[in-house]
């Protein structure tokens, strides 16, 4: 049995194809990984979608990125569809309701004990210990899963606390849990999120760190995420994998075969 984890889909249907092929990937023998933003950007998310729910359980881990929560809030008619919004097929499918329940009960953290690897769509906050971060992430977890799920979809949105408290309470509380784990990039010497640039490292004003040069709490395990595309799946720090390569930007849609850290690419969208 191999475990392959693979970085953002962003609704790439036809590259996931071909990238499985190339992995030859065995849904009785073998395991994806996904770090998340499975839809958007790329024209065919419905497709991505059904295929994904089709899988056995075991053949399949997921996480939920920030554009998967995007969608929802559009499909949920909480929130108009964005102008570079590219979801419209997964809107008018006729099974779109069963679609977006299944996306909806995805996790935000995923853990392999045996592997040893931990999987989040942004990466974990680096104040944040491997308790925390699993605490953290049930809470979300739970409030997604309620019948609450539409306020949290409202509330979700937004780029402040900028730090941590434990105090913090509420949808604040959430906010930042949120951010942490689907949008973080760059913080600051203080462990405070920015989260309004988007490029490499090197191009960020002074003051800006990508959130894995911080000191981490976590040093013990190796750790999955995707959402930066612009690292091109490169960060030059051990136990750190960044499996984002850009498919939805013509660039890349990568696998990683965890056993080995071997990786496997296939061109993306054009």
């Amino acid at each position: 049995m191999a475990h392959y984890a693979i970085g953002d889909i962003q609704g790439c249907f036809e590259p996931l194809q071909r990238l499985l092929r190339l992995i030859h990937f065995n849904p009785d023998q073998d395991q994806l990984w996904l770090v998340g933003d499975l839809v958007n950007r790329g024209s065919q998310s419905a497709s991505v979608l059904r295929f994904l729910k089709t899988l056995p359980h075991h053949a399949l881990r997921v996480v939920l990125g920030n554009h998967d929560l995007h969608f929802l809030a559009v499909a949920y008619k909480l929130i108009p569809m964005g102008k570079n919004d590219t979801f419209q097929d997964l809107l008018e499918a006729p099974d779109r309701d069963v679609l977006c329940e299944w996306l909806r009960q995805q996790p935000v953290l995923h853990y392999d004990k045996k592997l040893n690897y931990v999987m989040t769509h942004a990466g974990i906050l680096p104040a944040w210990t491997f308790e925390d971060a699993v605490k953290h992430a049930e809470e979300i977890n739970t409030v997604l899963r309620s019948a609450s799920y539409t306020d949290a979809l409202l509330h979700l949105y937004g780029d402040m606390p900028d730090h941590w408290d434990e105090n913090l309470r509420g949808w604040e509380r959430l906010r930042f849990i949120n951010n942490s784990f689907m949008r973080m990039r760059f913080c600051r010497p203080d462990g405070s999120l920015d989260l309004a640039f988007k490029g490499k490292p090197g191009q960020q004003t002074a003051g800006h760190i990508p959130w894995f040069h911080l000191p981490r709490k976590i040093t013990n395990m190796q750790i999955l995420f995707g959402h930066w595309a612009a690292l091109n799946g490169e960060t030059d720090e051990p136990g750190i994998h960044a499996l984002d390569t850009g498919c939805a930007w013509g660039h890349t849609l990568t696998a990683m075969r965890l056993e080995d850290q071997k990786r496997f690419s296939v061109q993306g969208n054009l």
